[in-house]
């Protein structure tokens, strides 16, 4: 599936080089160019687009509330920062990557590859599944691995490939960062903890 690219940015010279560059690589196109973010919502929504870059000069103050907001209302989108010039570090943290008004056309090339498949990989990633489910819900009710393969007629290998899976998928490493995780989510109840 080709990714579908809309670009934030007021300065037409710049705007329309970086779309050259990136219509110029096989798995994207650029469905729009918009110079300010007054309908960004509306152009992602009416494109489907799934990676957004945008200038965080444009947004002013309101840049980490903005992003925040896009990134709930749309969390398939990547949101690229397009740095023009030098912001802190801040600004930036908010987005998924930025792609630097010094970067050659290879560096972009690069960045959109990594950006693409980081998004790819993180839609991939998100659904546990039902065995993965399982395991979790055994390990926040504290159960260790040898007890988890017994109770699932699993070997200890598999239980440890599916503790590596879920800590890949869901970020977390500690047990009780994946209980908390497991009362977020209804997969256990407090009762269950006692």
């Amino acid at each position: 599936m080709r990714n579908r690219v809309i670009i934030c940015e007021a300065s037409e010279i710049i705007a329309n080089g970086l779309a050259e560059v990136i219509d110029s690589m096989a798995q994207f196109d650029v469905v729009a160019r918009i110079e300010s973010p007054e309908h960004l919502n509306e152009k992602i929504t009416a494109s489907d687009a799934n990676l957004a870059i945008i200038n965080p000069l444009l947004l002013g103050y309101q840049n980490k509330e903005f992003i925040n907001q896009l990134g709930k209302e749309f969390p398939n989108l990547a949101i690229i920062a397009l740095e023009t010039s030098y912001l802190d570090h801040s600004i930036l943290s908010p987005y998924s990557g930025v792609i630097e008004i010094t970067d050659t056309r290879s560096k972009i090339i690069s960045k959109m590859n990594e950006f693409s498949q980081s998004e790819a990989t993180k839609k991939d990633d998100v659904e546990l599944s039902k065995r993965e489910v399982d395991v979790l819900v055994a390990v926040a009710k504290g159960m260790m691995n040898k007890e988890i393969a017994d109770l699932m007629n699993i070997s200890i290998h598999t239980v440890i490939s599916h503790r590596k899976n879920i800590t890949r998928k869901t970020g977390i490493k500690s047990v009780s960062g994946l209980t908390v995780y497991a009362l977020l989510n209804n997969l256990i109840d407090e009762s269950d903890l006692l």
